[in-house]
């Protein structure tokens, strides 16, 4: 049965945001606007056999919300510029932060819910740890234009007077899952270990260059996609406090079980090598993060998120192997 809700969803060709738009179609939903750069030949079977009633290019889609006047119900704010190794700020300033703006603003006054996505990447290197403390936001110093176009958004978020009724920005950590196959270098490491495995049988992963840190138990906190869009309907449903909120699994895991997990899937015995890590990155890598999730639990949001070992095997099983999309 067909639920009548009308979604605006941006980045709906991308990684994160092809999987929600799938996941809603599942739900029952299909008003769905969908807003991106739809210019990549490749990202096109993300998007192509889902359900939705309008597909808007970026750049014309305030244009087109004026002109078509849509009544719209929720919007999933999820198109960003999300390339780390894209050092020009003004890249990232346009798309993640002027343009989220006008998200804002048009939620505000039309008085329409909205969840968007913010970045663990916000959080540096941690030194403030990785609690979703609105305290703590302006004194945040992330690594690279990309964390620091999240942070600015968020800053300027927590400052307006006017806002949407309720709103969550959502820090994703490291999400993994079916979709990315176009991202190319900024692709899961559990997408390009399945590649290294094919092509050579063996992964090779960043030596440690710190002593506190054995080779492979860098630590981050993988969190699979079927969870990140699982929270995004549960705050489409539910009224929450607004704010920002991790999303993560709360449970850091170091990329030598990532990457035993993947053999796993596959059947194969684990080969690793370790290789120096790239000067350029040494100084910018994190090599900790677990997200904080009491606030979301504390609101009320109980399901249980994927284990790492489960996860990962759904991954490579039911779409790498298979060369599938969801």
């Amino acid at each position: 049965m067909e639920k009548n809700k009308t979604i605006l969803l941006t980045g709906a060709a991308g990684f994160i945001g092809s999987y929600l738009l799938g996941n809603l179609n599942r739900k029952g939903y299909g008003q769905i606007i969908i807003a991106d750069d739809f210019s990549r030949a490749d990202k096109e079977v993300n998007y192509s056999s889902k359900k939705f009633i309008a597909r808007v290019e970026r750049e014309e889609l305030f244009d087109w919300l004026v002109k078509e006047n849509s009544a719209i119900d929720f919007v999933f704010h999820l198109g960003a510029r999300t390339d780390t190794t894209e050092f020009d700020y003004a890249v990232h300033e346009k798309l993640n932060v002027e343009y989220s703006k006008k998200i804002w603003n048009y939620c505000t006054e039309r008085n329409i819910p909205l969840v968007y996505a913010s970045s663990a990447a916000t959080y540096g290197s941690g030194e403030l740890g990785y609690k979703d403390s609105h305290e703590i936001v302006g004194q945040l110093k992330p690594l690279n234009p990309y964390g620091v176009s999240k942070n600015e958004f968020d800053k300027w978020a927590l400052a307006q007077n006017t806002c949407p009724p309720h709103w969550a920005g959502l820090k994703f950590f490291n999400v993994y899952g079916p979709n990315e196959y176009h991202k190319g270098r900024m692709a899961s490491v559990i997408f390009h270990s399945f590649n290294q495995i094919r092509a050579t049988g063996k992964v090779k992963l960043f030596k440690s260059h710190r002593p506190d840190f054995a080779d492979g138990q860098q630590l981050r906190d993988f969190i699979y996609v079927e969870d990140v869009a699982k929270v995004c309907c549960w705050l489409m449903d539910n009224t929450v406090a607004s704010g920002l909120y991790n999303l993560g699994t709360g449970k850091a895991r170091s990329f030598e079980d990532l990457v035993k997990a993947t053999f796993a899937g596959m059947d194969k015995e684990p080969v690793i090598e370790y290789i120096d890590m790239p000067e350029d990155i040494r100084d910018k890598y994190q090599y900790f993060t677990e997200a904080d999730m009491t606030k979301l639990i504390s609101a009320g949001y109980d399901a249980t998120f994927f284990s790492l070992e489960k996860g990962v095997v759904d991954y490579v099983r039911q779409f790498l192997l298979q060369k599938a999309y969801y």
